[in-house]
């Protein structure tokens, strides 16, 4: 990836995260995606801790793991992540996509989370 492209992921993800934050009562989801992976964790901004993350690496460690296509990964993520955000008396978050686009595996995920019982 050449400078200039980085360049521009940066400024588009500074202009996204810039009027996002999360608060202990809603904080905020941050997504992360790598060619083979997808990550997400539920941020508190004010105590700077992250309070529950997941991972599609953690679905592909479980023992009755198949994998199957990423966008269906990352659903299971969204859902597996909202069980546990739940369970921490979370139910309103802010979703923060970052610098990826509103579609496929960050879409997929963020559609797991509204089924997992999150209101985002």
């Amino acid at each position: 990836m050449g400078k200039i492209s980085k360049n521009r992921e940066i400024r588009r993800k500074k202009r996204i995260s810039a009027n996002i934050f999360g608060t202990r009562e809603k904080p905020r989801i941050s997504a992360f995606s790598s060619n083979r992976y997808i990550y997400a964790q539920v941020i508190d901004d004010n105590n700077r801790i992250t309070i529950v993350s997941y991972s599609s690496l953690k679905l592909a460690q479980a023992k009755n793991y198949n994998r199957g296509k990423k966008v269906e990964e990352a659903k299971k993520v969204g859902v597996e992540l909202a069980k546990k955000a739940v369970e921490k008396g979370i139910t309103q978050a802010v979703f923060d996509r970052g610098k990826y686009s509103y579609k496929g595996r960050v879409k997929a995920l963020a559609e797991g989370l509204r089924e997992g019982g999150l209101k985002i």
